[in-house]
């Protein structure tokens, strides 16, 4: 992907979030009250509020790869970071969006490839940054 493009994907998933909690924080818990049971609501707010959380720290990390890809050469490294990120986003963030709109369990156990996703991205990202700025003899 260009630099533009990452820095429009990390925008657009940031406004996707604000307007994703926005929900949660109106729509959702208006409806999750009305359903009765206070602990399940309590906790799956939470668990929206969540991948809300998540969303929204990837975004400028999406940015900042098209920002780092902007200033230098092609690098190869910080595209599969982008695309860890983004689909670590994708899979932890919408999945328990899934789970708490469709009571689908079973989602839960497909999250953590989301999360290992945005572990990955996170570390190509630091290796990517390291050998940018490294120097014989660092």
């Amino acid at each position: 992907m260009s630099p533009r493009g990452w820095i429009v994907c990390g925008a657009i998933v940031g406004a996707l979030g604000v307007a994703i909690g926005a929900f949660g924080a109106h729509g959702l818990k208006t409806h999750l009250e009305a359903a009765g049971d206070d602990v399940d609501a309590v906790r799956m707010l939470s668990t929206f509020e969540t991948g809300v959380r998540y969303q929204m720290y990837h975004a400028p990390v999406l940015m900042l790869i098209g920002l780092l890809l902007a200033r230098r050469r092609p690098s190869p490294m910080l595209q599969v970071a982008g695309y860890c990120v983004l689909t670590g986003v994708v899979i932890f963030s919408g999945l328990l969006y899934a789970l708490v709109l469709s009571g689908m369990k079973i989602l839960g156990a497909i999250v953590p490839i989301g999360g290992l996703l945005l572990i990955a991205g996170w570390t190509l990202l630091a290796i990517a940054a390291w050998r940018e700025t490294a120097k014989p003899g660092d």
